[in-house]
Parts: C-alpha cells; structure tokens; sequence
C-alpha cells in the first residue's frame, strides 16, 4: 500500500475523531446548570460565607440587577443567577459583606446595553432587517405577479431582418411566384391600392413536413426587409380560458407597431380546428383562441400592412371560416420536389461537402424520389458523417448508398446471422422483386438490392419509377403490383412454400387495388368515388360519419380487390416461371455478393456474370479518356 492508500484510508477516521471532539466541546458547553436563587437564599449564602464568586450586573432596561456567582460546594459548570431591583441599598449591603469578610471575589460591569451602538444594533438593526425582508417579500410577489399577468403576453419572436432570400429556396419555382405579390405589396402598398387591389391577407401554405414552408416564409419577409414574427400554433393555447385570445390580440396589437410586416404562424392546426366537433375536437380555450383570430384576421378593425403567412399539413381539419375569402384567400401547395428540384436542392446542401469526382447530383436526385428537402440535407449530412467514420477525405458512392439506406430503413444489422436457408429464401424473395422490374415496363426499377438485414426486414430492395408523373394508367398500376408481388411468387415457385417476408408488399399492393376500385374507377364498378381517399382521421368529423355505400356494394368492392390481386399474383406466376434461370442467377449473385446495384443488375443481365476486376479497369480507363476528351472540347 503506497502513502496515498495509507492517507485515503486515514480519511475516515480522522473525521470520527473531530466529530467526537465537537460533540465533547458542546457537551461541555451545553451541559452547564444554572440555579435560581430567591432573595432570602442568596442573603442566607452570603452571610453564611459559602460565595465564593459575584458578579453584579446592572440592567438600566429593566432597572434590574442581574447577580450572578458560584457557592464553594458547586462544580466547574454549575452557577446561580437571582435578579433584584434596582436599588443602591442591596449593592451596599452586599459590599459591606465583602469588605467584612473578604471571603469571595466581587465584580461589578457596567450595563452593556448602556453603550449606543449596542442600543442602535439591539433596537434599530432588528426592524431594518424585518422591513428588508418584508420588502423583498413583497417585490418578489409582485414580480411573479407580473409573470402571471405574462400570461396574456404575445409568443412570437421577432427577427427584424430575415437574412433568408430566395436564394435559399431551392426548387419551389412555382411556389416563390406565388408570394412574389406579397413581397410587392409590402415594398410599395400604394401601387396596388391606386388599382383598387387588394392583396390577399392571408397565405396558407399546405405540403408535406420538411418541404420547406416555414423557410419560403422567411424568404418572403428577407426579400420585402420587414419584421417577421414567428409563433407556432401551440404557443397560443394554454390552460386557462381567455390566454390563448389575449395573445392573439397582443401579438396583432405589437404587429400594428411595426406594420408593415409578416406574421408566420407554424403549425396553425393546433389552434385553427374546427370548432364544436365534439371528439378529438378543440375545447373553449382553443375556440375563443380561434375566434380572436378570425375577428383579427378580417373582423371590424383593420389590419393594414400585415400579411399572414401560415403552414400546415392538415389543411382538412382547419376550420372553414378560417380559409374563407377575407382571411386565408389564397392557398399555396408546397409539394415534395421533382428530379429538376431535388437537384437544386442538392445544390444548396452539397455546397460545403467534399463530394468524389464520381458523383453527379442528376443521378442522385433520379435515385431519390418521393425525398423532401429535408430528408435531402439528412442524406448528405449522414454521408458526411460516415465519411469522416471511415476516415475518407471525401464522400463516395458507397457512403451515399449507405446513407440512403439508413435515412429509409436504418442501420445494417451486421450481427444478426442468417440460417443458410433463411439466406436462400431472402436472395430469392428479393430475385423476384428484382425480375419484375427488369421484364414489366410499368414496375419499379430496382435500384439496389440487398440481403443484409435493417430495421424489421430481412432484406431490402429500392425500387424507384421509370419515369416521375402526376397521373398512371391503369396498366401501370396492375404492373406495380405485380412488381410488388414478385417477392412472394418467388418463393412460391423456388420453394413451393411462402414466408412472412411479404407483409410490407402485401400493404402496398393492396391499398392500389382499393384506389382502383373505390378512387379511380378501374374496375367493373365503374367510374364512381365509393370512398374518400386514405388520410389521417378527425376523430370529431369522421368518427361518426356515415357510410355511403351499401353492404352489397362493399361486398362487391372486397370481390374486385380479389379480382385484381388474384390475377396479377398469377400473371407475376407465369413471368416467374419463363425467366426462372434469369431469377437464380440474381439470387446466387445476391449469396455471394450480399448486395447489388442496378448497374451490376444491368451488366448481369447482359453478361450472365459481375464485371471482373479487368473489366472495371478498362472502364475506368475509357472514363478517364472521355474525361479529357471533354475538357479538351470545352477548352
């Protein structure tokens, strides 16, 4: 054991010991008796010679003597006290006593209450210190009282310049033409009222989360220079009935002081619901918060000079007096980008990232559809990070691949070990996939396969459309099924036994084949809206809306739905079963290699094997030679 250990373990028992020591110490001091004396017996002490200590102590206060001593029989910590009125004739006597006999110590003090800074700190310090605190009490309530009357005050931040523009706003082409009046507007109001214009109150902007609503916003106040408040709906509810509306009015009432300007409310659903609809609807607070801002927005007052940009993704549940002309008059859909967007948008987050020579941002932006702006800057941003993870100095394919796969899926499973069947059965549910697309024009292109394991699937494919469009055919609908089915039949026809693998197709597949039936008129029903299209359910509106079809017709729609899965399951069968030796081919690739990209599908297809390492050499070459032949063009 070295001196620290011996000093360490010396610790604890020094403490036991000065704790002992302070507990004698306050024994000792505490455990002192004092025995009150009367009158007769302090005289019979005194005359009887058994004093042998005195102290007199006058009390001018009181005007009292205070006398104080021992007897010759008491210990160490025992004395007596007696108290006598304030008279010379008892001193006297007592040093008559004294003088006499000679027999104990006398001593008498002056009053020390007599002393005027003693007087001042007993009697003056005491009621400054008493007022003090009574001051501080009261300060400290009323400014938590000010706090509670907060309550009522405005949420919104204020940004007096917003540094966005539209150069920040990436691919919403569309979108920023639509708010380009307002940007007019609030540059020079009176070209628009010498027309007799009015110019729209309010702007709801309706899209996806991430698709960049509150951003366009903010773009809008930096291109106009003028303040811009920021709240979320939430920030306008609170518990207490009444809150929410004081805040509406102080936020419209500061707004008015800085006119003009925009006011950019996120979220608006919290606050904007539909008012009395029971389940899952607002409650009074929430309704008179709504009603305070209906009366602001286009009430008796005017609101000259301010605009009101809002953002949601529940368009439906918002009250309809809210989106009535004179309030929110127009509506902007902020939708996820297209390939031309995306690349513009990849432009924007790709500026501080060290990308390989061998990326190009078209082919990733043809990779990512159905991606928002949002789930583009985590794509580059967690290729970044696996990047500088692998201690690269700049991002490759493999790192976009791998980060692609995270955003979708989540991270490779690498530890969980696959039985050699299980292995065999996942290449060749993911063959199937695969197939499909290469042989069905109106199926997703497969992109990438891989048996590697990530979030609750064994294996994954990323299939993307041949082509992005607004509206499909129904043959191409029938063929994305078929594309969706292909992992299944697979199975099916290798194995002659099916798994559980498909239940994530199976989901797909069918809610196209209820769209067909109830949404797009593709079957023997015939061109009718049997249902409202899938969203996200108002429990206060659509929980006790009737149904507007029959029991037969719903049975009918169940048999179509049947109809369509049934024969595109046998069509995905007989595809299958022609191209079987294209099917193992994929599958052994996918057993050796674990994962395959479609440029690999590609040249399997063509070649029957994985381009060797010659091959991707002489490539590479023939790359570098192109290379310079176009920078010698372009010189």
């Amino acid at each position: 054991m070295n001196k620290k250990d011996i000093k360490k373990s010396l610790i604890p028992y020094a403490f036991l010991l000065i704790f002992v020591l302070v507990c004698l110490i306050l024994f000792k001091t505490f455990n002192y008796t004092v025995n009150e004396f009367t009158y007769d017996e302090f005289i019979k002490n005194l005359n009887g010679g058994k004093i042998t200590e005195l102290t007199i102590t006058p009390k001018v206060r009181t005007n009292t003597y205070e006398l104080s001593g021992k007897l010759d029989d008491y210990e160490d910590n025992e004395s007596f006290i007696l108290y006598l009125p304030y008279s010379d004739e008892f001193i006297s006597k007592i040093t008559a006593v004294e003088e006499t006999t000679n027999n104990f110590k006398l001593t008498v003090k002056n009053d020390p209450e007599a002393s005027t800074w003693l007087a001042v700190f007993t009697e003056i310090v005491p009621i400054l210190a008493l007022a003090g605190v009574t001051i501080w009490i009261f300060t400290r309530q009323l400014g938590s009282g000010n706090k509670s009357m907060d309550f009522g005050k405005s949420r919104a931040k204020l940004v007096e310049e917003s540094r966005a523009t539209f150069k920040d706003v990436a691919g919403l082409t569309e979108e920023k033409e639509e708010v380009q009046e307002l940007i007019d507007f609030l540059k020079n109001p009176k070209k628009f009222t010498a027309m007799g214009a009015r110019i729209p109150k309010g702007v709801l902007l309706v899209g996806p989360p991430g698709t960049g609503k509150t951003l366009l916003a903010r773009a809008v106040a930096g291109e106009a220079k003028v303040p811009f408040y920021y709240i979320s709906g939430s920030d306008f509810v609170e518990l207490f009935v009444g809150i929410g509306a004081s805040r509406v009015r102080d936020m419209f009432r500061q707004a008015k002081m800085n006119a003009p300007c925009l006011i950019f409310i996120d979220e608006i659903d919290a606050v904007g619901r539909q008012r009395g609809t029971g389940l899952g609807g607002g409650h009074d607070e929430r309704e008179q918060t709504l009603n305070q801002l209906l009366t602001e927005m286009d009430g008796f007052g005017a609101n000259e000079g301010i605009i009101i940009i809002a953002a949601t993704n529940r368009p439906d549940v918002l009250d309809p007096a809210l989106l009535r002309p004179g309030r929110f008059d127009r509506q902007v859909t902020v939708s996820l980008p297209d390939k031309n967007a995306r690349i513009e948008i990849l432009k924007v987050h790709a500026k501080n990232k060290v990308l390989s020579k061998n990326i190009t941002l078209e082919y990733l932006a043809k990779r990512t559809p159905g991606f928002s702006g949002a789930d583009l800057e985590n794509l580059l941003n967690e290729a970044a990070l696996l990047t500088v993870r692998r201690n690269k100095k700049e991002i490759t394919m493999s790192e976009i691949d791998e980060a692609t796969d995270r955003v979708l899926m989540g991270p490779a499973k690498v530890t969980k070990k696959y039985t050699d069947k299980e292995k065999k059965l996942v290449a060749y549910h993911e063959a199937g996939h695969a197939v499909m697309g290469l042989k069905l024009d109106g199926a997703n292109e497969v992109q990438k396969i891989t048996i590697i394991p990530r979030g609750h699937a064994g294996g994954y494919t990323m299939m993307t459309p041949k082509e992005e469009a607004f509206n499909y055919t129904k043959k191409e609908l029938l063929e994305s099924i078929c594309g969706l089915l292909g992992g299944r039949v697979a199975e099916e026809v290798v194995f002659n036994e099916i798994t559980t693998g498909a239940h994530d197709d199976f989901k797909k597949a069918t809610k196209i084949a209820r769209s067909m039936v109830t949404e797009y008129g593709m079957s023997s029903l015939g061109p009718m809206m049997l249902e409202e299209p899938d969203g996200n359910t108002f429990l206060g509106r659509d929980y006790t809306k009737n149904r507007n079809i029959s029991d037969t017709v719903a049975h009918e729609i169940d048999e179509e739905m049947r109809s369509i899965i049934n024969n595109c399951y046998e069509k995905t069968k007989k595809i299958l079963k022609e191209n079987q030796d294209l099917l193992t081919l994929i599958a052994n690739t996918l057993l050796e290699e674990e994962t395959i990209t479609k440029e690999q599908i590609d040249y399997l297809v063509t070649n029957g094997h994985l381009p060797k390492e010659e091959d991707n050499k002489e490539k590479s070459k023939d790359d570098s030679k192109e290379d310079k032949k176009k920078k010698e063009d372009t010189k």
